[in-house]
């Protein structure tokens, strides 16, 4: 899912097409093509393999390898072009050899295999529906659909945004978070959907955070599942044994707020405009902008909390509501977390649908630059740092993307 710059990766390829290429692009705030293939002879790799109820295509067979020397660090998208016309996407990030100094940009890739029915299986689907699901899946298969679907719906806004605001960035996978992985950052940035954690993931991101790096969680329903990592697999059997981190150590004991509402539906409404975090945008209620997944500040939140914003509608019925929340970390650190799964999708404006206006976009984008230039400078709560109610000005964007 991810390798350092310079290093090879090998690519797997079915196809019934005569011949393919791959092209390499960098995505951010100014998509690029880094590399591309010569023409490769299409074979059809062996049907998928079920071992033990979880779908793979480890068995298939290499077709190309791919060498990232010179490629910058961040997200990419491997394009394969078949010679009948037909395209795929395959997903893979050049991470960063070291984080100091920088924000870090977090792709949630358990998350993407979690919901992933490439083979006809996911942790949620499988022949039959719910009871034929997986209980553990693969990173040794592809995705499904386009193979991009989560990393454009949830990630790719936010990337652009990010690297726009000229602040110094790094780039990882959910994977990555590993011991010492997150030593000297100045921030750590969970995008649009973020749902399935290891106790490794979060007690690396828990460390950093007590150690004053700040954290923001851009999504909704973060540090949901508490999943087994196995090697190359995600394991969650969500009738046995995969916990909701609820029932031992709330979530929003590091996010300020937990999960609460699907399918939310409602008008986003900033309730604490003279925030530092909304300074120099315009507008307080944005349509659609409140879902489909949100939070609320719950049990487990910290003490203190702020709530930012507050959207009232109807779960189902159920009244209820979904904040946008801060807090500062006993460190110094500041963490935000925005309540909404459509966060990072209203940095497209009218685009997201779901009637999100156009305005939606300023706001967003506004926002998220606002946080990561505080961010960026270390921890936001230590005592010289902005007060709740004093504007940050957002450094000016950077001539190309990082």
């Amino acid at each position: 899912m991810s390798v350092l710059p310079g290093e090879r990766f090998g690519l797997r390829v079915s196809t019934t097409a005569p011949r393919f290429t791959a092209v390499a692009f960098r995505m951010g705030a100014r998509p690029a093509a880094v590399w591309r293939s010569p023409q490769v002879e299409g074979v059809r790799q062996p049907p998928a393999r079920l071992v033990r109820g979880t779908v793979t295509a480890a068995h298939w067979r290499p077709s190309l390898t791919v060498d990232t020397t010179g490629w910058p660090e961040g997200p990419y998208l491997i394009r394969l072009d078949a010679s009948t016309g037909a395209q795929r996407y395959v997903p893979v990030t050049v991470r960063s050899a070291s984080v100091r100094g920088r924000v870090v940009l977090l792709d949630g890739v358990t998350t993407w295999q979690a919901y992933n029915l490439w083979g006809g299986r996911s942790l949620y689907l499988g022949p039959g529906g719910f009871a034929g699901r997986s209980r553990a899946v693969t990173f040794d298969r592809p995705y499904d659909g386009s193979g991009a679907r989560l990393f454009l719906d949830f990630e790719q806004p936010a990337f652009a945004e990010a690297e726009r605001t000229g602040v110094p960035l790094a780039y990882l996978t959910s994977l990555d978070l590993r011991p010492g992985a997150l030593d000297g950052a100045r921030a750590v940035i969970s995008l649009g959907h973020d749902e399935y954690w290891s106790p490794r993931m979060r007690a690396t991101l828990t460390r950093a955070r007590d150690q004053g790096v700040n954290l923001a969680f851009l999504g909704a329903n973060a540090v949901y599942w508490r999943i087994a990592l196995r090697g190359r697999t995600v394991a969650c059997d969500k009738e046995r044994e995969c916990l909701l981190w609820r029932e031992t150590r709330p979530e929003s004991e590091l996010v300020g707020q937990m999960y609460d509402c699907f399918p939310a539906e409602g008008a986003y409404t900033v309730t604490r405009p003279r925030h530092w975090i909304f300074a120099g945008t315009r507008g307080t209620r944005f349509p659609g902008m409140a879902g489909v997944e949100t939070d609320r500040v719950q049990r487990g939140s910290p003490a203190g909390v702020e709530v930012l914003a507050e959207s009232r509608f109807s779960c189902g019925g159920r009244a209820t509501v979904a904040n946008s929340t801060y807090y500062v970390a006993p460190s110094g650190a500041g963490v935000f977390a925005s309540g909404t799964m459509r966060w990072v999708c209203a940095m497209r404006g009218r685009a997201c649908g779901h009637g999100v206006p156009q305005a939606a976009a300023a706001f967003t984008r506004r926002a998220t630059a606002n946080l990561l230039a505080r961010f960026a400078r270390g921890p936001a709560g230590r005592p010289g740092s902005p007060t709740a109610d004093r504007p940050v000005s957002p450094p000016a964007a950077a001539a190309g993307s990082r």
